[in-house]
């Protein structure tokens, strides 16, 4: 947190991953849509199933690859600022660009697993679904560590995730707690955060003023656009801080070492 606070363009990772992510999501909504009415006006649903899936996987892969590029832009910056040197955000993209073919060939395994895990979902019971959400946590525990590997070391897209699962067996065990501690608090300020809008709403419409209701719609789309990009930077600054206490650097500045010791569960 003490890193975010020194340091607020950091933020600027998350937003620019975010705003990449509704520019895909755009680009690729808008002609499916079309390509998708189209197959239906001919009757062969099948191909539209087809097409969907395809259209997916490609969908899966472009996301992955722009929130991990994003992610190892942070990171490579959050671990310089560990290590007492410089660094800003030209040095975190530059890192990112170096290690771009490598994003995109896991980025590929990434989006396989997750289609396929997709897949059999949709055509399973609902134990099958429970088995399916297991082997999703244990991948995305596996994986946990992927993007500070990516920028410490020099591994390829297979090797990452290995050497992801490697250390966090070494360290912890198998039992992933630390991003979901961040993603409660921010959880319940989100919860927090909507009640005091409605109860904001709610008296501007006493009053009869709706200039001052949008105005605090707008507030709230805003504070809640800033929880979103602090969450998503302090989960990356916190793996880097994981990854530094997992390799055996010890302690790291402005993080305690206790919380990095209680991340995980140790095994039983």
């Amino acid at each position: 947190m003490k890193l975010l606070l020194a340091d607020k363009s950091l933020l600027l990772f998350p937003l620019m991953s975010g705003v990449s992510m509704v520019l895909i999501v755009a680009s690729f909504a808008v002609p499916l849509l079309a390509v998708g009415s189209i197959l239906r006006g001919t009757g062969v649903p099948h191909s539209l199933d087809v097409l969907s899936y395809l259209a997916l996987f490609v969908f899966y892969w472009i996301q992955f690859a722009i929130v991990i590029y994003f992610n190892v832009a942070l990171v490579e910056v959050a671990l310089r600022r560990m290590a007492g040197k410089e660094a800003g955000i030209a040095d975190g993209l530059r890192r990112a660009t170096s290690k771009l073919p490598t994003i995109l060939a896991y980025a590929l395994i990434a989006a396989t697993v997750g289609i396929v895990l997709r897949f059999i979902a949709e055509r399973i019971g609902f134990l099958g679904r429970i088995v399916v959400a297991l082997v999703g946590l244990a991948w995305a525990i596996a994986t946990a560590l992927v993007v500070p590997v990516l920028v410490a070391e020099e591994v390829g897209p297979l090797d990452v995730i290995s050497r992801s699962t490697q250390l966090i067996k070494k360290a912890w065990g198998e039992t992933l707690i630390g991003n979901a501690g961040i993603g409660l608090v921010f959880g319940l300020l989100t919860v927090l955060l909507i009640a005091v809008a409605l109860g904001a709403e709610a008296i501007a419409g006493v009053i009869g003023s709706p200039t001052l209701a949008l105005l605090i719609v707008a507030a709230a789309v805003m504070m809640f656009v800033v929880l979103v990009l602090t969450q998503s930077a302090l989960q990356g600054i916190y793996t880097a801080a994981l990854y530094r206490y997992a390799n055996g650097d010890g302690a790291t500045p402005g993080v305690d070492k206790g919380l990095l010791e209680s991340a995980f569960r140790p095994k039983t």
